[in-house]
């Protein structure tokens, strides 16, 4: 089996790997300025798509250019936020650099994917693949790749002997409001693993959740407003459910809005730990509709506003930042990590941010809390205990060689694949 690193290898962003210049695993962007794609995958016969976040599935409608139409395979959940994605990306920055694809790319999605869900094989590429729940965000899933026999879908036979490959894609172990942490182990002779928060470890979440409702609480009660900026999918779900659990009134405001929705549609509640908390917690919160003078309104009450952009650069927190910032009594609840360069990591660092084009200076309290969907170290540990046996790859983080040194001195068979490289395993 030839494996090549197309994008995500010693970085977060722009994930793709290719299996035998045939099955494509993932195709991100990085989000960044400027954008980065990932290198030319060719023409595979199909797409094995992780999840629904921008990095994983963000250039994946530009594959369906002139005549190429591979198949693309994935959960439904996963399926309905690329669309989510692909159309704001389309709103946003359509016929500009910052945007790979064409509405009429984007059309023929539709007409080349196919869904499936978790324990269930199917053959994409000439390869029998399953999916197996990994506890990121709804519809997130492993992969697992078999090469063994010949495939009904390809005229080639697999000659190495029948390989199992399995691409963790971004995977989590404990549990959060949304998803049970991944429990699936399948045996694999290759593991291509995430390591995102290989040098972290977190205190337990139930932990971070009772701190973080509490500092909410005190806010109000004190008389202030506080805004937490939160990813559209997973987070901003995960913070209405802890709404919900603790009792706090709250609005929702930009793409969360959606995605809500979305995770709630019948085909996709299977792929929820709990529907009825997350049906409650929306019931519990109050959608803003995007006008700005409503917004103004919302930022003067005493109330908890939950709203993209998760790191200040862009979305409703652009208005609502400002009339919250000068009060010492309000408060902004960071929820996730904040990328160097972005305006939530100069708010963390400097007390200002650049917001709309002008530096202001921001007088509320600013706090951080991590309500990442990752494993943390002591996961990462602990899901790869079970691969002892297999050759790791490690991809998708900032010290990704790093990592896979700490796993060779720990007895472990494990290496970096750079951006580029083609391995033959």
């Amino acid at each position: 089996m030839e494996i090549e690193f197309l994008g995500g290898a010693g970085e977060i962003g722009r994930s793709a790997i290719l299996v035998d210049d045939t099955l494509l695993l993932d195709c991100g962007m990085d989000s960044g300025n400027p954008p980065m794609y990932p290198l030319d995958a060719g023409d595979p016969e199909a797409v094995v798509v992780g999840h629904g976040h921008l990095d994983h599935v963000g250039a994946l409608p530009s594959l369906l250019s002139g005549d190429a139409r591979p198949e693309i395979h994935w959960t439904p959940p996963t399926a309905d936020l690329a669309g989510v994605l692909a159309r704001d990306t389309l709103k946003l920055h359509g016929g500009t650099y910052d945007c790979p694809f064409t509405e009429a790319e984007l059309a023929r999605v539709s007409q080349v994917s196919e869904t499936h869900g978790y324990g269930e094989p199917f053959v994409a590429g000439g390869y029998e693949v399953t999916f197996f729940e990994s506890g990121h965000v709804p519809g997130s899933a492993h992969v697992l790749i078999d090469s063994a026999g010949r495939s009904p879908a390809s005229d080639r036979t697999r000659s190495d002997g029948g390989t199992r490959l399995l691409y963790t894609g971004d995977f989590h172990t404990e549990e959060q409001n949304l998803l049970s942490g991944t429990t699936a182990r399948p045996d694999a002779d290759v593991v291509i693993c995430e390591s995102t928060y290989a040098d972290v470890t977190r205190p337990p979440r139930d932990g971070i959740e009772r701190e973080f409702a509490e500092s909410l609480r005190e806010t109000i009660y004190e008389g202030g407003t506080v805004v937490v900026p939160a990813f559209a999918i997973g987070r901003t779900q995960e913070v209405l459910c802890i709404c919900e659990n603790y009792d706090l009134e709250c609005y929702v405001d930009g793409m969360g809005k959606r995605v809500t929705e979305l995770f709630l549609r019948e085909r996709n509640r299977p792929f929820l730990r709990d529907p009825d908390l997350l049906r409650r917690a929306k019931g519990n919160a109050r959608f803003v509709d995007g006008r700005d003078g409503q917004r103004r309104r919302i930022a003067a009450e005493n109330t908890v506003i939950v709203t993209t952009s998760g790191m200040l650069h862009g979305g409703p927190a652009m208005t609502y930042i400002p009339e919250i910032r000068s009060h010492p009594v309000n408060k902004i609840a960071m929820t996730g990590y904040q990328v160097e360069g972005t305006p939530g990591r100069e708010l963390l660092e400097t007390g200002s941010a650049e917001i709309d084009g002008r530096v202001m200076p921001v007088s509320a309290r600013v706090e951080q809390y991590d309500f990442s969907a990752h494993a943390d170290r002591e996961g990462l540990l602990e899901f790869l205990e079970a691969y002892r046996d297999a050759e790791i790859l490690i991809n998708h983080g900032d010290r990704c060689g790093a990592f896979a040194e700490e796993l060779r001195a720990d007895g472990f068979t494990a290496s970096a694949p750079e951006l580029g490289e083609c391995l033959e395993v």
